[in-house]
């Protein structure tokens, strides 16, 4: 679960309220960007920014002082308040910022909502759906609709939308604790939960972690130092162990799906739209979409399929092939890709690993090395294979951290397509010399594979291609197994 620090935004200052009324508002500083540069200090991975003018009125009254938070920090915001028509919308999401929350025009619009998703894809629109007295509160909490939440929530369903905001305004700023029934309810349909409102001790982010919920806002206790952000982040995450991730991958090469032997031979495995829409309904935890040809090729990455086939999933979503420029990258997240591959470009241009970090958060960065072991050591190829570096794998993946990325994208040339296991020597050897996570990938031919990459290879995450396109196994499968063998995974 992820801890989301608040910033809410009054006349130009940082403030909090009480179960949302405006004459309750306390300054904690006049200075929101030195607030948010805090939280990134400490560790804070995103913030939820909301401007409460505009939720009041309808106008982006601090959407300047907004982009500037935006602008001068390295992680990503989400933005809240008064977002009532595209054009504020686009203004918002083409400049950096992650995802918008929209509330009283998506409750009293859904025309409007549906327009929000077909522009700019499920995962970055997240609905906030807030209750006062047992009712839906719009214009900033200070009015309600008589509508039952989780009817409501049913409806958002059927429009495609996946992620919910869920604040009781009864609890917001009291330290009285959130809603937990409403948390239960809303995760058991289906919704990824950020919850709101009352969070007031360390026992209540782990129970919402217990309930399934994906974030957790914290505003009140941050400023009344009721919470360190510290132990906040530790309460989110369970004691045993970080889940390991299971990663289906999309070969891209003519507009189809193709899988081959060391990067050659390749051979249909389908249609990239059906195969991720199948994926993602299956329960696997991120996607990856990889135009392997793109580099190769000269050009830029297929966007308009990446577009079809963000429109079908509802997982993160991970795009790689061509990526040059920070404008591509701005516009595969707006299309919904939700992380971007880079591996060519990385090489021949370091330097753009900073720049795309800090353009757009360093979780945002997959750096992709495909490597084959060349005398005794693992040399760095690109160009989907066709190109020697020089480079050696481990040396580079170190470089590539220090510059940004957010995690490594590992294939082993050598094992792609042989189904005879991944290269557990090359896993280990870059697992162990970087701190970010590390996907491992190439060579997957058995679920007892999946486990020895995470018990052997120490790999955070398995990128599977073969395995699962020729229906070998599914992917409730795999985790079944691999949470029989003590492997901590999703379920």
């Amino acid at each position: 679960m992820i801890i989301i620090p608040a910033i809410d935004i009054i006349d130009g200052k940082c403030v909090r309220l009480t179960k949302g009324e405006f004459k309750s508002k306390k300054v904690y500083s006049s200075d929101p960007l030195a607030m948010a540069k805090k939280f990134e200090q400490q560790g804070a991975k995103i913030l939820h920014i909301v401007d409460l003018d505009a939720a009041r009125t309808g106008e982006p009254i601090n959407q300047k002082l907004i982009m500037k938070i935006a602008k001068n920090l390295k992680i990503p915001i989400e933005v809240g308040g008064g977002i009532r028509n595209i054009e504020t919308a686009r203004s918002y999401l083409i400049l950096g910022v992650q995802k918008i929350v929209v509330g009283t025009k998506a409750i009293t619009d859904l025309k409007f909502l549906s327009a929000l998703i077909e522009e700019f894809g499920n995962n970055r629109i997240v609905v906030a759906v807030e209750t006062k007295q047992g009712k839906i509160a719009v214009s900033g909490w200070q009015e309600t609709i008589d509508e039952n939440y989780m009817d409501f929530a049913a409806t958002l369903k059927l429009r495609g939308v996946t992620e919910i905001l869920f604040t009781d305004v009864d609890k917001d700023g009291s330290l009285a604790g959130p809603n937990f029934n409403a948390v239960k309810n809303l995760v058991e349909l289906g919704f990824k939960v950020i919850v709101s409102g009352g969070i007031s001790d360390l026992e209540s982010i782990r129970k919402l972690r217990r309930l399934g919920a994906s974030s957790a806002i914290l505003g009140t206790a941050l400023y009344e130092n009721k919470i360190a952000l510290a132990d906040a982040f530790s309460a989110a995450v369970p004691v045993s162990n970080l889940t390991k991730r299971i990663i289906p991958c999309l070969d891209v090469k003519g507009g189809r799906v193709v899988k081959g032997v060391a990067f050659e031979n390749l051979r249909d495995a389908g249609d990239p739209v059906d195969l991720g829409k199948k994926y993602s309904e299956e329960g696997a935890d991120e996607l990856v979409f990889l135009d392997i040809t793109a580099s190769k090729d000269n050009r830029q990455t297929l966007f308009d399929l990446v577009a079809k086939v963000a429109k079908e999933v509802f997982i993160p979503f991970t795009v790689g092939g061509g990526i040059k420029t920070l404008e591509e990258i701005r516009k595969l997240l707006q299309l919904g890709a939700d992380k971007i591959s880079l591996n060519t470009t990385a090489v021949v241009n370091p330097s753009f690993i900073s720049e795309a970090a800090e353009a757009f958060g360093q979780q945002c960065v997959v750096v992709a090395i495909d490597a084959k072991k060349k005398d005794g050591r693992y040399e760095v190829f690109l160009k989907g294979g066709t190109q020697a570096t020089g480079l050696d794998a481990v040396e580079w993946a170190q470089e590539a951290e220090k510059r940004g990325a957010g995690e490594i994208l590992l294939t082993s040339m050598d094992k792609d397509g042989t189904k005879s296991g991944y290269d557990l020597e090359l896993l280990r050897q870059v697992s162990e010399a970087i701190k970010i996570p590390v996907i491992a990938s190439g060579g997957a031919g058995s679920l007892e594979d999946l486990k020895l990459a995470f018990a052997e290879g120490k790999a955070d995450a398995v990128l599977v291609a073969s395995l699962f396109h020729y229906g070998q196994f599914t992917i409730e499968q795999s985790k079944k197994y691999l949470s029989a063998n003590n492997i901590p995974i999703r379920t």
